[in-house]
């Protein structure tokens, strides 16, 4: 039997068969950057849903960490200043990524090499840092995650298929 899903403060998603989750602060633009890359997938023809906004339940289920959704907001994502949004979701999704959602200039322009996200007793992510403006965030994904090859909407390059 597995421990207890831990909840955390961030937004989950699904991108072909991998997880993304989002973290940050409060106000720091995780369900944005979060929407802009289902927007983004989907423009390329991948399969991208929503998992959760600002309540994900994660465990731990043999070597993967699972990330659901609390089902009273399925498939709400709140995209400030605009309002609640419905979008296609899924119960739940493997993760696979992390991704911190970061301000510019507070941050160190150059991070750490092989960062990790740590979620406390559940396990540790791999942690690429996006800034919360960057126009298109999945191609900031594709060009430091190599682990997505061939996952749409990725090429076997690991860059964003266009």
């Amino acid at each position: 039997m597995s421990p207890a899903p831990v909840n955390i403060h961030a937004t989950a998603i699904a991108i072909g068969t991998r997880g993304v989750l989002f973290t940050g602060p409060s106000g720091s633009g995780k369900s944005m950057l979060a929407f802009s890359c289902i927007a983004a997938a989907r423009r390329q023809g991948a399969f991208a849903a929503l998992v959760a906004d600002d309540q994900v339940l994660v465990s731990r289920h043999d070597n993967h960490l699972l990330a659901t959704r609390p089902e009273a907001i399925a498939g709400l994502i709140e995209l400030r200043g605009s309002g609640i949004a419905h979008v296609e979701s899924v119960s739940a999704a493997a993760l696979d990524l992390a991704v911190d959602v970061i301000s510019l200039p507070e941050s160190e322009r150059l991070p750490p090499e092989n960062e990790r996200f740590q979620i406390p007793g559940v396990g540790i992510l791999p942690l690429v840092r996006i800034w919360r403006g960057v126009p298109d965030p999945l191609a900031v994904l594709a060009a430091f995650t190599p682990d997505f090859h061939g996952e749409m909407p990725f090429s076997s390059s690991g860059s964003l298929i266009f």
